[in-house]
């Protein structure tokens, strides 16, 4: 997935613990493999990928499904069909080699033609009867050119699939994993005291603006301007695309955070609310019973009412 994993185990004995934390890789090296690679052609967005044009289509899994919509209940903020303009910009690679030199900017010619084959709404989904129909898979129709592309969300899935495996087994009594910007916490630790996360200052990444304070499973997601970029000529090209422009979008926010006990929707809407801003994103936070916090531009820290009481200000 393009991130460092971190694992804190609580269990009865080493061995436990390790043989936890290798089942956990495992399970994510899966779900790249299966799930949620576009570049691999064991995984099901490649295999939709495939698809697209065709008369047959795709029958997509459930959370796929409901990926979709979120797409539309956000108004297309968070957008799984952007395929073509991220690959254009392919700036997460970019980033990783930390350096903007002959860094390739895109024409507007060449956005409008990725553009031209983006949008959830250009979607058709089909719902399949019988025995299909009882387990919620459609069949997705994807236009001729649409690539799916799943990198806002596969660390948030990664947590989901994470929650299951723990809630499966009783040897592990609490856990930290994070996964980049996304972290889940579960179960208690041995002395009973709260997990603690914090909330990284996008003025000065080596700190934190804030701590959250946390007991038993949350999955805790964070999309922000300072994660992945290049900058060329004083501006800076970040990784959340605006699917109405294709470019980093532009906003009077750095940071947002979003608490929820689903990782995969809280993957989704921290992209979604960065995109749409403080008040129509806490509106949607609030759609799907969501905490946020968003952190403006010129530093102020914006918190639903939820949010309040896990939140501690540290600067």
């Amino acid at each position: 997935m393009g991130t460092v994993v971190q694992q804190t185990v609580y269990a009865p004995d080493q061995e436990t613990a390790q043989a936890f934390s290798a089942q956990a890789m495992e399970l994510l090296w899966g779900l790249e493999q299966k799930e949620i690679s576009w570049r691999l052609d064991t995984s099901e967005v490649y295999r939709a990928n495939v698809t697209s044009g065709s008369e047959g289509g795709f029958l997509l899994s459930e959370e796929l499904a409901g990926l979709l919509e979120l797409s539309r209940r956000s108004e297309g903020a968070f957008d799984m069909t952007l395929g073509s303009v991220t690959r254009l910009w392919n700036i997460d690679e970019w980033a990783a080699e930390n350096g903007a030199e002959g860094f390739p900017i895109p024409s507007r010619e060449e956005l409008a033609r990725a553009l031209s084959v983006c949008g959830y709404e250009k979607l058709r989904l089909q719902r399949e009867a019988g025995d299909q129909e009882e387990k919620g898979q459609c069949r997705l129709f994807l236009p001729e050119g649409m690539q799916l592309d799943l990198g806002a969300i596969g660390k948030g899935l990664g947590l989901s699939e994470l929650t299951s495996m723990l809630e499966g087994q009783n040897a592990v009594t609490g856990a930290v994993i994070s996964l980049g910007g996304s972290i889940l916490t579960y179960g208690s630790k041995p002395d009973g005291s709260t997990w603690k996360v914090g909330i990284i200052d996008p003025f000065d990444k080596s700190s934190n603006i804030g701590i959250l304070s946390l007991e038993g499973q949350w999955c805790v997601s964070t999309s922000g301007d300072y994660e992945r970029y290049v900058e060329v000529d004083g501006v800076r090209y970040h990784h959340i695309l605006d699917p109405k422009t294709g470019t980093p979008a532009v906003s009077d926010v750095r940071g947002v955070t979003v608490l929820l006990k689903d990782g995969l929707l809280s993957d989704g809407l921290s992209t979604a609310c960065f995109i749409l801003g403080p008040e129509k994103g806490m509106a949607l936070a609030a759609e799907y019973g969501a905490e946020a916090l968003f952190i403006l531009s010129d530093g102020e820290v914006v918190l639903s009412e939820g949010m309040e009481q896990y939140y501690t200000a540290i600067r």
